[in-house]
Formats: C-alpha cells, structure tokens, sequence
C-alpha cells in the first residue's frame, strides 16, 4: 500500500500537470473573441471548481490521522475522478475550437 506522502506527492504531481494545461486554457480564453470567451470561461470555472474539491480533499488527506487517512483516501479519490472528468471535459473544448 502506498503512504500517505507517497498518495499526496502523487497527488500534487498530477495537480501541477493539470494548473499548467490550464494556464494555457486560460491564456486562450483572454484571446478569444466575446463568444468563444464566454464558453470558455464556462469551461474554466467548472474545472476551478473541481480543482478547488480535489484541493480540499488533499489537504484533509495530509492532516488526518494515521488510522484515518486510509479511509479518507476513497474520498479523495471520488474527487480527484471528478477533477478528471472536469479536465477532459474542458481539454476536448479548448482543443476543438
């Protein structure tokens, strides 16, 4: 079984892949024109808001105890799936258009 700063580590990694694709995002989405903003922006704040659950869920994680970290992970695994499919969901717009 992986440790908890193993679990967190990886965690992080993915977080910071998942920031910098969406800095890209965000510098398309200032670019664009007033229609293509908007839905961009859209896509953007629903990601954010999986970013910040997933966030939250990681912090939990780090600060739980040592009995309770294992059973907190499937929460923040159901997060971090969330986030996923938040992050596709926005990646396939943003390279479509």
């Amino acid at each position: 079984m992986t440790s908890r700063d193993e679990y967190v580590q990886k965690l992080k990694a993915q977080l910071e892949q998942w920031n910098a694709e969406a800095g890209k995002w965000e510098a398309k989405a200032k670019s664009a024109e007033a229609g293509m903003k908007a839905e961009y922006e859209k896509h953007l704040e629903q990601w954010r808001a999986r970013r910040d659950e997933a966030l939250y869920q990681m912090r939990l994680l780090q600060n739980a105890s040592a009995d309770a970290w294992t059973e907190m992970m499937r929460g923040a695994d159901e997060a971090w799936e969330r986030m996923q499919e938040a992050f596709s969901s926005a990646r396939s717009k943003f390279e479509k258009k």
